[in-house]
């Protein structure tokens, strides 16, 4: 089984952090609302979102979206949180069973954002799930370089909000970790904060020459690809042969490559719409 992900301009390619993506179909199931940053965005796409992910990233404005507005909403480090709180916020006070996810890496977690966001979720026992995808490097900094307790969802405990430390190499860890703290929110028992502990086989960005760990490091990662052990452990347990791995893998790479071609064919943002959406235009 293998990966299939086309190169991404300037992008983030979170190859190696496959099984994260199962916490967002996780909560997209259960009919959750998800803010992700740069890193997740490509999981977005099995979430029949067709194209759209492609266009964002290319400047496009087909797939029912606006090029920039994702964009920049996803780009602002940390700022997934606040908003993710304040869609909580609605939910809670609409009396709506639907939860709230926030997506962010061990970098964002120091962000003064996130820390209040955790802050008024807590007050208010907010339906919302604060969701740490931890690589370990954040932009290229090594975490036990960085902070004092490397362990981030400890912080959690300064807030009186429950956390959990995940496996986040392995499917079948984060799955039930999800869909528990989902229950939990949905239930009022107030919010929830999970560190997914991954990894990411390719650089932070196409820019990055990756000085700060060896390629060795990398290899040894792999060796845990969620993919690959997962695709290992159906096999095993005779759910899958040889053909019915084939055929997934050939319906996801032409699923992925018909995503590209539909956003490379779509119609560039005009310039005149660069600065929409940086004032409201109505009045309340």
């Amino acid at each position: 089984m293998r990966a299939v992900q086309p190169p991404q301009p300037a992008g983030y390619a979170n190859a190696g952090e496959f099984a994260t993506a199962v916490a967002q179909a996780t909560v997209a199931s259960l009919r959750g609302y998800v803010r992700q940053v740069g890193r997740s965005a490509g999981s977005t796409a099995k979430q029949k979102v067709e194209g759209n992910v492609r266009v964002v990233q290319l400047g496009r404005i087909d797939g029912g979206t606006v090029a920039q507005t994702p964009n920049r909403a996803i780009a602002v480090v940390g700022a997934s949180a606040p908003i993710a709180v304040g869609f909580a916020f609605s939910f809670a006070r609409h009396g709506s069973e639907r939860v709230a996810c926030t997506f962010f890496g061990e970098g964002a977690a120091n962000k003064g954002d996130m820390h209040e966001a955790m802050n008024l979720a807590a007050i208010w026992s907010l339906p919302v799930i604060f969701l740490c995808e931890n690589n370990l490097y954040a932009m290229g900094t090594p975490v036990l370089q960085e902070l004092a307790q490397p362990d981030i969802h400890l912080r959690a405990a300064s807030y009186g909000i429950p956390a959990e430390f995940v496996d986040g190499m392995d499917v079948l860890a984060v799955e039930p970790a999800v869909r528990l703290a989902a229950d939990a929110v949905r239930g009022g028992e107030g919010p929830r904060f999970l560190e997914l502990r991954t990894y990411r086989f390719r650089a932070h960005s196409m820019f990055d020459p990756q000085l700060y760990r060896e390629k060795q490091e990398v290899e040894e990662w792999k060796k845990r690809d969620p993919i690959l052990t997962f695709g290992a452990r159906l096999k095993e347990q005779e759910l899958l042969d040889d053909d019915g791995l084939k055929r997934i893998e050939d319906e996801v790479a032409a699923e992925v490559e018909k995503a590209v071609e539909f956003a490379e064919a779509g119609t560039w943002e005009p310039v005149e719409e660069l600065t929409r959406f940086v004032y409201s235009e109505t009045r309340p």
